[in-house]
């Protein structure tokens, strides 16, 4: 199935909304891009205002590819109206479609089930409306919290890859998790 078919987004969850980044939600993304404890196991921040301008300019130009691969989501608290982090789901072309989520939520919003909110809602869209049949993450071993999330969603430890990619100049390993779409349905 090809994602552009039919509209499956903006995501309403309990809390959230999973929609389109925008322009104006500038000031939202440079407030968790820029924070060093939210950015501290990924290999991008902190971000400076420049880092977030760029960062929309590529959200806002992967919305208009086709086919789009590349689905990066504002996670707006439905409350607030404020964007307080992101997920998404990278899908790659070719036979075997492998497809990674990932996520960052702001610091103020952790540790209250958000990010599994939000990833689950993105998971469950993968594979009941994009077809998908296999969804991986990866995260730095000691973001405890990040394989937390994988852990409550279901998605099972696959690997411990020995310094696969670099974090602020430090060669660090990382887990991979995945979840097929059968065990999804079962859950």
């Amino acid at each position: 199935m090809t994602p552009s078919i039919k509209p499956w987004f903006p995501i309403r969850t309990e809390r959230l909304v999973l929609r389109d980044f925008r322009e104006t939600d500038f000031e939202d993304v440079q407030a968790y891009g820029s924070d060093p404890e939210v950015t501290r196991y990924m290999v991008w921040g902190p971000n400076a205002p420049d880092d977030t301008r760029a960062f929309l300019a590529r959200a806002l130009a992967q919305q208009t590819a086709r086919p789009r691969l590349e689905f990066g989501f504002a996670i707006e608290h439905a409350e607030t109206g404020h964007v307080i982090g992101s997920a998404a789901l990278h899908l790659r072309e070719g036979p075997n479609r492998p497809v990674e989520l990932g996520y960052c939520l702001h610091r103020e919003w952790w540790r209250q089930g958000l990010v599994t909110e939000a990833a689950s809602a993105l998971i469950d869209a993968g594979f009941r409306t994009l077809g998908l049949h296999r969804i991986a993450a990866t995260c730095d071993v000691r973001n405890v919290g990040s394989f937390g999330v994988m852990e409550k969603l279901g998605m099972r430890r696959e690997g411990h890859l020995r310094e696969d990619r670099q974090v602020k100049g430090e060669w660090c390993d990382s887990y991979i998790y995945a979840v097929l779409a059968d065990e999804w349905s079962r859950r």
